[in-house]
């Protein structure tokens, strides 16, 4: 069974608790989930196909999208869940990731300090946006990239850097940031640049210092591979776009808004099940909590970018090695309830 990641939708959804009726109740009377004891919210109670037991959807860790079509095992009868690595081959990741292929090992992202040179804290106390700060040694960085890659090849996507939009979906002249409803912010011409920057430095190679990880509990998540300064632009969240209308009953698990347009038919969202980047797998937290509050260190933020809508991924406080990267799911929104996440 390949490893799923949290549940993230970002349309509007159901809340996550329901009273059973009293016809389902009498049917699984006898069924109870195996972690919470109780055999309430039946509709999303699973039963595994090989031992029978019970499990709720978002009992489990990771918590499941919906429930699944097909057979299910529960974590105890499947055969392997941790997912297989990535070769660690500088070839194979840098025909993966479609990078520009250098002239040698040693040239593998060495320009990084000359684009970055010019006064971080003059920028820091103008409240500009930060580029992100690669690891300087070239074979960790392709760890880094393998890790994304493990993940991306366990749950069936591509990678991709960018929006794209597809044949059947919204096309590229539906993302009219104007159309936002309230309006939307304008990413400045300085930070447009930064954001160009960081684009330019992962095609070359110079990945952000981030690692991907599969934990038994939150399914794949991301750390912090070094130090991350306030305000700096850890990704953009990117996928295939399509309108809202066409994704309200779609099982995706982390779709996310691009664009709440005045006129609802005309709503954009992200869907990154098949082409995505490491954007996708950070996770949201429980924002009913104190302690889920503390963890967050990213904001999700929506810019108009050159008349586009784009959503980026930005550092709040600054982030230590080590540290798994958070954000409110939610947003202004307050769409979906957050409190079975971890």
């Amino acid at each position: 069974m390949a490893p799923k990641i949290p549940f993230r939708r970002r349309t509007h959804a159901p809340p996550y608790t329901s009273p059973p009726s009293c016809a389902k109740a009498s049917r699984f009377e006898t069924i109870l989930c195996e972690e919470c004891h109780s055999g309430d919210n039946d509709d999303e109670l699973l039963l595994c196909d090989k031992c029978d037991r019970g499990f709720h959807t978002f009992c489990l860790r990771p918590i499941l999208a919906c429930v699944p079509k097909g057979l299910w095992f529960c974590p105890l009868c499947s055969a392997d869940r941790k997912p297989k690595q990535f070769p660690l081959v500088q070839t194979k990741i840098v025909d993966f990731f479609r990078l520009q292929r250098s002239s040698g090992p040693e040239d593998f992202g060495s320009r990084k300090r000359k684009k970055r040179s010019g006064g971080l804290v003059m920028s820091k106390k103008k409240r500009k946006l930060l580029p992100f700060n690669p690891s300087e040694d070239p074979d960790r960085r392709l760890e880094q990239m393998a890790s994304l890659a493990t993940a991306l090849t366990a749950t069936g996507a591509v990678f991709s850097n960018e929006l794209t939009y597809r044949l059947g979906m919204a096309p590229r002249s539906a993302n009219f940031a104007c159309s936002e409803k309230g309006g939307m912010q304008v990413l400045s011409k300085e930070d447009t640049e930064t954001l160009n920057l960081c684009k330019k430095m992962m095609e070359k190679g110079e990945w952000p210092p981030l690692m991907v990880v599969y934990d038994p509990l939150e399914g794949f998540t991301v750390e912090a591979d070094r130090f991350i300064r306030d305000l700096t632009i850890v990704t953009e969240y990117v996928g295939d776009v399509d309108y809202l209308k066409n994704r309200e009953h779609d099982d995706g698990d982390s779709m996310m808004t691009l664009l709440s347009a005045e006129d609802p038919s005309k709503s954009l969202v992200i869907c990154p099940d098949q082409r995505s980047n490491i954007a996708r797998f950070i996770n949201g937290i429980n924002n009913h909590t104190r302690d889920g509050k503390k963890k967050q260190n990213l904001k999700c933020v929506r810019f108009s970018v050159n008349g586009e809508s784009r959503v980026l991924l930005i550092a709040n406080r600054d982030i230590t090695k080590g540290e798994r990267l958070y954000y409110d799911y939610n947003g202004s929104e307050q769409e979906y309830p957050t409190g079975h996440f971890v």
